[in-house]
């Protein structure tokens, strides 16, 4: 894998919006793979493909109805447009405040797709004072990564990319970033200061530093 090559595939955005009174933080990825939007679109939402590449996924599966991915997140199904648009609420646990996560789909041709990630929510201040947008975003990378893999006819099974996380590779993706996060933090209005203590504790979350 080119470590590099797979971190300027990705445009990043962070940003804020106002929900129900309230300051949300809004991180938007972009990625264009070579795949028909179809077969995107069941990439992210056919439970079978899910896991394969994802997380196990249960629920009632269909607009109106509840997911839940094993061990992460859950929420309510709130708009279901194939293959187009998703959107769903990104609950962990018993947290009570706004998040949610949409999926958009663009054709660019019979064999190219632009996927476009909006993760919108109220997030502790203390949060991100600390960690920033790459709290979520080194997440959602390794997601965009995995996906990509899946497409290409590489999946990684999670169990796999558990594993893999503490490979050399993964922390260079990791720190790589990081970084990039920092950087649409920057662009987003932050202080050379604020961007760069969020990037050394984003990484240092992500990949530890290993015992001596």
């Amino acid at each position: 894998m080119d470590t590099t090559e797979e971190i300027a595939a990705i445009h990043r955005e962070v940003g804020t919006r106002e929900v129900g009174g309230e300051r949300a933080r809004r991180v938007l990825l972009r990625r264009a793979y070579d795949a028909p939007a179809e077969r995107v679109w069941a990439a992210v939402t056919d439970p079978e493909r899910i896991g394969r590449w994802f997380l196990p996924v249960g629920g009632d599966l269909r607009q109106g109805g509840h997911y839940q991915l094993e061990g992460n997140a859950g929420g309510g199904i709130l708009r279901c447009e194939a293959p187009s648009l998703l959107r769903i609420g990104w609950v962990m646990g018993d947290a009570a405040a706004f998040s949610e996560v949409e999926l958009r789909l663009t054709r660019q041709g019979a064999e190219r797709t632009v996927f476009e990630l909006d993760h919108v929510a109220v997030v502790p201040p203390a949060m991100w004072e600390q960690y920033g947008p790459g709290a979520v975003g080194v997440g959602w990378d390794l997601t965009l990564l995995g996906l990509g893999l899946f497409l290409a006819g590489r999946p990684v099974a999670p169990a796999e990319a558990a594993a893999w996380q503490d490979t050399d590779e993964a922390r260079d993706f990791i720190t790589r970033s990081s970084a990039a996060w920092g950087a649409a933090h920057l662009a987003a209005g932050a202080g050379p200061e604020a961007a760069a203590a969020s990037v050394a504790a984003t990484t240092a979350f992500y990949a530890p530093p290993r015992p001596a």
